[in-house]
């Protein structure tokens, strides 16, 4: 099974372009939804969070204030820092429970919608990556119709993510969202067109003899690694420059 990683950036299209491909049957995973899911009361990790950050980020319901727990780490790293080693492992294991669902029901390939997929390292495991990219302008312009807020609110929301440009860097295929509907939904159908011909026929051999799927997942990984770590080290010397 073909196990693609989709990102892109704030005011992208990446939701738009998430559902285009629910539409397609193509089985979408979606970290946001997992991330709520993963600490739901009496999930372990909602017992770490008010292990650590106290009673006072849970509602008299029982769930979590994330408007509150939100405004702590806001501007302390180290608190950012301890909620992410919390919730990005177990989100992770959500999302490898999930591929093996799709796996054993037979699925050619899964999507896993993830906005932080280079940022988180996930990337990595990707056998493909697609980021759905427009310029920043067009982000800012989106951002602030969406929100209806000003550029002086919306730019530091901007740049507070990794710019698009160096997600692109990542992507094997790149959806290019500038344009209009039509065009993005034009764009998403030779996207899939283009996954499908990755796949094959081989997915098959692969879902009837497991050992021969993990040695071709294996293989893809470790082979496309390298090339990964080379664009990364290309658009980090880029950004230091």
């Amino acid at each position: 099974m073909l196990v693609v990683g989709l990102t892109g950036g704030i005011a992208t299209g990446k939701s738009t372009v998430s559902a285009l491909l629910s539409a397609s049957g193509i089985p979408i995973i979606d970290a946001d939804l997992l991330a709520r899911e993963v600490v739901v009361p009496g999930s372990r990790a909602l017992s770490q969070i008010v292990a650590f950050f106290g009673p006072e980020v849970i509602l008299p319901d029982g769930s979590l204030d994330r408007k509150k727990l939100g405004a702590i780490i806001f501007n302390d790293d180290a608190k950012r820092k301890k909620l992410n080693s919390i919730v990005h492992p177990a989100v992770t294991r959500a999302i490898l429970w999930h591929i093996l669902k799709f796996w054993i029901r037979g699925k050619r390939m899964c999507v896993v919608d993830v906005p932080l997929l280079i940022e988180g390292g996930l990337w990595k495991w990707m056998g493909r990556v697609v980021v759905v990219y427009c310029s920043a302008e067009i982000q800012l312009q989106r951002l602030m119709s969406r929100d209806h807020c000003s550029r002086s609110e919306a730019s530091p929301r901007l740049n507070s993510q990794l710019p698009i440009t160096s997600k692109v860097a990542y992507a094997d295929i790149v959806i290019d969202n500038s344009g209009t509907r039509s065009e993005l939904e034009e764009q998403v159908r030779l996207c899939v067109a283009r996954l499908e011909r990755v796949v094959g026929s081989t997915w098959v051999v692969s879902w009837l003899f497991p050992p021969f799927g993990a040695l071709s997942a294996g293989w893809t990984v470790l082979w496309r690694m390298p090339w990964r770590s080379r664009e990364r080290d290309r658009d980090s010397a880029r950004n230091e420059n």
